[in-house]
């Protein structure tokens, strides 16, 4: 059996690279004054862009740096800002031809040595963005779902523009549930940028904090619109370990108690509702990744009608929500030779966990990922 999956990993594919490169504003691919390919993904980013290569989009550099690290498989998606600056009919139409071209990727890449699996799996993309007719949305779910490469997809938080708690949204997450697919929830925007102040700071507020507070938001106004309630098997793999979430979750709960408005529409105490998200384990730190498994594990704690209501949080029991991944290609070493911090670290994270056992360093870093995405 594998013994590494990596779930959090992204690809942007020589079509939609080409895409990038035709802009000339953010987002887009350009070329500074070195000669070199720089992606400006935010119009108001504080440089002139990241580095960008091969390791965005050419298959052989994404499975070397699967190789060097020791990965059995990859599930990669593509990375933000997917579709949302796009009109409606260039977003249908490249998010058709995108995930023609990433199932491709993936049935053509090499089987493990030891098994008939491939070595790369892949989640679509949706055309969601404002105006879009849902006809079209569903027309790209059902064709993810008929892809045999493809395990699901990544969306960012703008849904249709107004966000997850859309009820226009609702046919769609109908159709991902009937289907069985995955959804990798995955920020882009961050928040507010004035928030960061006037002292140059680089991109350090923006990806550590902006990020994981954009994706707390955007689940939190999920779970707040009954979704789960509505569709109580849907699944969703949150970025960065759930933002904010768990850390925030019984505050989120004694809010909603409090409030009028919302406290009569869940049919569970918020807290619950943890206990159905996957969430990965890019977190990097052990603490991080033994709190986080503990909150999981106590949701059915806070069930409607349960008498189990003093049950102990068990890490071990929540581990079997969390997925090992890496971010690459983003943040690279500054040698080509050096491993990755973003795996060395969250590898390390992993098996430094108090309480969790081999099974459940086992599970983080590939069963549980097998499982939840159907691959066997």
């Amino acid at each position: 059996m594998a013994s590494l999956v990596d779930v959090h990993t992204h690809v942007y594919l020589p079509r939609y690279a080409s895409w990038l490169r035709s802009r000339s504003i953010a987002p887009r691919i350009l070329v500074n004054e070195a000669g070199e390919e720089r992606l400006l993904i935010l119009e108001n980013e504080t440089s002139a862009g990241r580095p960008v290569g091969p390791s965005y989009w050419d298959r052989n550099a994404k499975l070397s740096f699967m190789n060097q690290h020791g990965i059995d498989i990859s599930v990669v998606s593509f990375a933000n800002p997917w579709l949302d600056f796009l009109s409606p009919p260039d977003a249908k139409s490249l998010a058709q031809d995108l995930n023609t071209d990433l199932e491709d990727y993936c049935a053509t890449s090499p089987t493990l040595s030891f098994s008939s699996l491939k070595r790369i799996y892949g989640l679509g993309l949706l055309p969601l963005v404002p105006g879009i007719s849902i006809s079209s949305v569903l027309e790209a779910v059902s064709q993810i779902a008929k892809a045999p490469h493809l395990k699901g997809l990544i969306m960012g938080t703008k849904g249709l523009g107004k966000g997850l708690d859309d009820d226009a949204l609702d046919p769609v997450w109908q159709a991902i549930e009937d289907n069985g697919l995955v959804v990798f929830l995955h920020p882009h925007y961050g928040v507010d940028s004035s928030a960061w102040g006037e002292k140059e700071n680089g991109h350090v507020l923006p990806l550590a904090l902006g990020f994981p507070f954009e994706t707390t938001t955007a689940i939190t106004r999920f779970i707040l619109s009954g979704a789960f309630d509505r569709f109580p098997s849907i699944k969703i793999l949150l970025a960065h370990s759930g933002g904010t979430l768990p850390q925030l979750s019984s505050r989120l709960a004694s809010c909603i108690d409090h409030d009028p408005i919302v406290a009569s529409r869940l049919k569970h105490d918020a807290r619950f509702y943890l206990g159905k998200l996957w969430f990965d384990a890019v977190a990097y730190g052990p603490e991080e990744l033994a709190f986080v498994s503990e909150i999981i594990s106590r949701a059915g704690r806070y069930e409607s009608g349960t008498s189990n209501t003093k049950a102990i949080a068990d890490r071990k029991e929540g581990s079997k929500r969390m997925l090992f991944g890496t971010d690459h290609p983003f943040f690279p070493p500054l040698s080509s030779s050096e491993k990755w911090k973003s795996v060395v670290e969250n590898l390390e994270a992993i098996e430094s966990v108090s309480g969790w056992g081999e099974v459940e360093k086992k599970g983080v870093s590939a069963g549980n990922a097998l499982g939840f995405f159907g691959i066997q």
